[in-house]
């Protein structure tokens, strides 16, 4: 009983925590949040990228060999990797949440 007071205590202090943080998070205009900090060399190296994306795209894959369809796939993973790592855009999981989600997965 003490150990299950315990955790749903540890359990409220993470989510007390936690609210602060998620409370600056503005939703209004989620395209302009990605480019916001970028340099204008990056934002133009992003809107190329967007441009051969577009191209490939627009394609008639139908016509083109396995072997070419191989390539534009590793072009676009290679394109996807670029722009993620222009963006330094990533999932970020802080210790306390990683604890209460092992523990949750233990006494589940």
């Amino acid at each position: 009983m003490k150990m299950r007071t315990n955790l749903l205590a540890m359990l409220f202090m993470l989510l007390i925590s936690a609210a602060p943080a998620a409370a600056n998070i503005s939703n209004n205009n989620p395209a302009a949040d990605k480019t916001r900090n970028l340099t204008d060399e990056q934002k133009a190296r992003i809107e190329a990228l967007t441009n051969r994306v577009k191209e490939i795209k627009s394609l008639d894959k139908s016509k083109l060999t396995k072997a070419e369809r191989k390539e534009l796939r590793s072009e676009l993973k290679d394109i996807n990797k670029e722009a993620k790592a222009i963006q330094g855009r990533g999932i970020y999981i802080s210790l306390g949440a990683l604890i209460l989600i092992a523990l949750l997965v233990i006494l589940l």
